[in-house]
């Protein structure tokens, strides 16, 4: 049942979850090197490359009998603690040699340009251990360009054409503003030479516009037409030799066009300086997979297919690449690509342009006559972003994280590369790029830096640190028992029929070697399973001890999680704990820093133990210094100073017995916060000071005492609230009189307009007789 459930489980399912399990794997052993410590090791190649912080001990005295060479696998203060002389450590650690370091150019050099450095580095790295390496760029100013202009020639882009063909002087023009050396070369594409792209009837595939007096030539896929010059002249003689095309869909051929412009460096002419490859289209692209429609199948092979006309010739064999594809081509080649089209599709460059490392994207007009500047703004945006990235082709087993310090602003951690925005023309910006190998490499490895759309690199040589340097082996040495065996990091490699860790002994000599090995009359495994029977010794493993290595060197108290707490060595199950510190696992500090404040250890109500207050009843917070149920001196000294100075309150029969400080009354005046506010026994408020004398005694100044609060509280509210009260009322009175005036000058002068109206009977018309008369026929006499 359980065969059947598991060859159920979809073949996506398994794939992703050994996928997991491997990544899983490969994260662990990872996090093992670089946050693990330090472990024991038989020889010192393995010590080495076990840990960064492992050094190996190549001090011939340095194992005791009874010991394993294990032994002398440990961290270097350790081994330095146990007696092994500085010069007998091996502790090789990462370290960098710069080979070639060319300054970098500055505004007066215009011949040779140098903006990246240094060129050259030889590193050597041991592996978990990182190493810096300092990247210097400079934005040179008049840094030679390539620019190939990529124009769709479908016959959307008929005006456009018209436009480019003027273009060569205005383009070079705008470049030489901001560069010495500039060339420009020309290519254009339709799409693919098949169904559904484009129309193979005879007579649309000689002539595909539209309208028959037009102008047009026969559909192509991507055709080269300049190779780079610096000819403006004949760059317009050329494009003026261009007609348009057509094909049948929205969606044009341009990543067949761009991988070919790419790829074909020696028919463009590339040099190895700034390269822009400039992509006009006012249409969408066709990608990976849309070949399959026509019958195109095979995947792009990404190699230069131009015959001697320059036009692609395989276009009808070979998909479109992917985006993917586009992008690691111009990123290999260096190669900018500046996307200028028109409004309608602006979005969908712009996503495009994301998936590829420098590139930008600028909105084209219809007629293409603005795409002048567009090129000159492209070209500075791009100019003034510096990236720094290293190869695609990175080794297995190293790592690399870059720090980027552009002046005013610092990114750090990315792993992708360092980026600075912004960068002016001599601005120098570094970068920091930290290197480490995560394991040893099988030899040396090159890893190549670059800043997109620059011509130089960095090229770094990584060879990493895994064999101990401990000299040449000794033949036949003396410390092997007089020549038994070779000496090699202070470790003996018996000859034949020998065998110890001295090779001390021949096996053969033995009667009985494993008896001496375990308890009498003890049947189980030799040296209590923690170690090996060597010449009737036990050798112990690097966590036992012991003639038997009963004693187990790991099975100590833990403290935080660490053996001893780190604050000493375990030795046969207990802690031998390092100078000023105690405990059963070593944790407590024997310093009384943490307990002392103002030179008073726990302010005096407490005791320090394990460099930590423990209070005495009643007293907290780290240094014992307060009291949960203690007076403040106010509330101390409150009755006296009531008592003394006004002879009444708690201690008013008592006072004189009771107080002995000397009390000065003195006129209410400013008081500051030393001075105590107090409720008194009667609710007033009592204000006093209290001092020493230079004999230490009392000395108690009250400021006066203020009539009962709440009193006083009680006549302040009942005031303002009859205040209130009576401030309405007035307000209520006083508008009802300024009203009711108003009402009486209103009705006069309504009386006094009524008595001169001449609205009578005379001249009311409703009092006046009809002054037409109508006769009803119905009752006329005839």
């Amino acid at each position: 049942m359980h065969q059947h459930r598991t060859a159920m489980l979809p073949t996506g399912w398994t794939v992703r979850l050994w996928l997991l399990f491997i990544l899983l794997t490969m994260v662990h052993a990872e996090k093992m090197l670089d946050t693990g410590s330090c472990q024991p090791h038989p020889s010192c190649h393995e010590c080495i490359r076990s840990h960064p912080s492992c050094a190996w001990c190549k001090q011939l005295d340095f194992v005791q009998a009874g010991e394993s060479d294990m032994e002398r696998c440990a961290p270097r203060v350790e081994l330095e603690r146990r007696g092994c002389l500085p010069s007998e450590i091996m502790d090789p650690h990462s370290r960098q040699r710069v080979l070639e370091d060319r300054p970098l150019s500055n505004s007066t050099q215009r011949q040779s340009f140098t903006q990246l450095a240094p060129q050259r580095i030889a590193l050597q790295l041991r592996p978990g251990e990182e190493q810096r390496v300092t990247v210097r760029f400079r934005r040179a100013e008049g840094y030679p360009v390539d620019l190939y202009y990529l124009m769709d020639l479908s016959y959307s882009m008929k005006d456009d054409l018209e436009n480019i063909k003027r273009l060569g002087n205005h383009l070079l023009a705008a470049l030489r503003d901001v560069t010495t050396s500039v060339k420009i070369g020309f290519g254009s594409f339709v799409d693919k030479m098949v169904l559904p792209y484009v129309n193979t009837a005879p007579s649309k595939w000689q002539h595909p516009c539209p309208h028959l007096n037009e102008t047009c030539q026969s559909a192509f896929s991507y055709q080269h037409v300049l190779t780079l010059t610096d000819n403006a002249s004949e760059f317009e003689s050329r494009v003026s030799q261009q007609r348009i095309s057509g094909n049948m869909d929205p969606a044009e051929g341009g990543f067949d066009a761009i991988m070919q412009a790419v790829t074909c460096k020696e028919q463009i002419g590339w040099r190895n300086v700034t390269k822009l490859l400039v992509f006009t289209s006012d249409g969408t692209f066709h990608m990976a997979g849309d070949g399959k429609l026509g019958g195109v199948y095979m995947p792009n092979d990404g190699r230069c297919h131009l015959d001697a006309r320059g036009l692609y010739t395989k276009s009808h064999l070979y998909d479109y690449p992917s985006v993917a594809h586009l992008a690691e081509v111009l990123s290999e080649s260096n190669i900018q690509a500046i996307f200028a089209v028109t409004g309608p599709r602006l979005s969908m460059y712009e996503e495009l342009s994301r998936l590829i490392p420098k590139s930008v994207v600028g909105e084209l007009k219809e007629d293409s006559s603005n795409v002048v500047q567009l090129i000159a703004d492209a070209y500075s945006s791009l100019s003034s972003t510096v990236n720094l990235v290293h190869s695609s082709d990175l080794a297995p087993g190293i790592a690399i994280a870059y720090d980027s310090h552009c002046g005013d602003s610092e990114t750090s951690g990315r792993t992708q590369g360092g980026e600075c925005l912004g960068v002016r023309v001599n601005q120098q910006v570094e970068f920091s790029v930290r290197i480490k190998a995560t394991t040893c490499l099988p030899g040396p490895q090159k890893v190549v830096l670059r800043v997109l759309g620059v011509g130089e690199e960095v090229h770094i040589e990584v060879a990493t640190l895994c064999d101990c340097q401990c000299g040449d082996t000794q033949p036949y040495a003396p410390h092997c028992s007089g020549g038994r065996g070779n000496l090699t990091c202070g470790i003996c490699s018996c000859q034949e029929g020998h065998a110890g860790r001295l090779c001390e002994c021949k096996p053969e000599e033995l009667v009985d070697a494993e008896a001496t090995c375990r308890d009498a009359n003890d049947t189980g495994p030799v040296c209590s399973g923690k170690g090996q029977c060597v010449c009737g010794k036990c050798q112990c493993n690097a966590q036992a001890s012991g003639p038997l290595c009963k004693c187990d060197d790991a099975g100590c108290e833990r403290h935080n999680g660490q053996l001893c707490g780190g604050n000493g060595q375990c030795r046969c199950g207990n802690c031998e704990c390092h100078q000023n510190y105690t405990g059963s696992a070593c944790q407590c500090s024997l310093e009384t820093s943490g307990c002392t404040q103002e030179g008073v250890v726990c302010s005096g109500h407490g005791h320090c133990a394990c460099n930590r207050c423990h209070c005495d009843a009643g007293w907290f917070d780290s240094h014992c210094s307060r009291c949960a149920d203690c007076q403040t001196p106010c509330e101390e000294h409150r009755n006296c100073a009531e008592c003394r100075a006004f002879g009444t309150g708690l201690l008013q029969e008592t006072c004189s017995t009771s107080c002995n400080q000397t009390v000065n009354v003195v006129p209410a005046s400013a008081t500051d916060e030393r001075w105590c506010q107090t409720k008194a026994e009667d609710g007033s408020l009592l204000i006093y000071l209290i001092e020493r004398d230079n004999e230490g005694a009392i000395i108690l100044t009250v400021n006066g005492k203020e009539g009962n609060t709440t009193k006083k509280t009680f006549k302040l509210v009942l005031s303002s609230v009859l205040g209130l009260v009576f401030f309405g009322l007035f307000l209520i009175i006083v508008y009802r009189i300024v009203l009711e005036i108003y009402d009486r000058r209103e009705f006069k002068r309504f009386e006094k307009e009524r008595k001169h109206a001449k609205w009578n009977e005379v001249n009311n018309p409703l009092y006046r007789s009809a002054t037409t008369t109508v006769i009803n026929p119905k009752y006329n006499g005839d």
